[in-house]
């Protein structure tokens, strides 16, 4: 036997340097293979992988410090429309309807915040899903107020195309009823 230490923790060192290398590739591998899949797949060398996935996650900390610089852009500018809100005793207001009925013939007046595009859009929904016929809308912007104007025609009772409701009355309980539950 040989009692020499160097010699008996020879093999051990091997093994566990062996063990070390083996431990490293996998944890390369696994780094690479969270790299986005638009990158070639072919067989790289360690360095190249490695240089890959710094590069990567340099792309990822430029893009994070992009969005928290939009995102406090965002943020202030809700915070000065709050405080301007605040300063002018202004607070956001509900969408209103006015609705004028004339015989056959509507029309809608629509007011918003300029925040809100799609009521506007909506309200067209529900008017085309009643049968009216929209002959021209417009609207105007003050400040953040979107005044919309709808002019529109609707089947008058009694006539043979007529839908089952009274003129612009069903029209107008729709439209009522979609700003209240837009408004909650």
């Amino acid at each position: 036997m040989n009692d020499n230490p160097n010699v008996s923790s020879r093999p051990d060192r091997k093994v566990i340097e062996r063990n070390r290398r083996t431990q490293m590739k996998a944890l390369y591998s696994e780094l690479y293979s969270l790299l986005p899949r638009h990158s070639s797949r072919e067989s790289k060398s360690l360095p190249d992988q490695l240089h890959e996935a710094a590069s990567y996650i340099k792309k990822l900390q430029i893009n994070l410090e992009r969005m928290k610089e939009k995102k406090d852009s965002l943020m202030s500018v809700e915070r000065l429309r709050n405080t301007r809100s605040r300063m002018t005793g202004k607070v956001p207001k509900s969408p209103q309807i006015q609705i004028h009925e004339m015989g056959s013939s509507l029309v809608i007046g629509l007011t918003t915040e300029s925040n809100s595009p799609f009521l506007f859009t909506q309200t067209i929904r529900v008017l085309q899903e009643e049968g009216a016929e929209i002959v021209n809308a417009g609207f105007s912007v003050v400040d953040d107020t979107v005044f919309h104007i709808i002019n529109l025609t609707v089947a008058i009772i009694g006539h043979e195309s007529a839908p089952d409701y009274g003129g612009g009355r069903r029209i107008s309980e729709r439209l009522n009823k979609f700003l209240n539950d837009a408004d909650a």
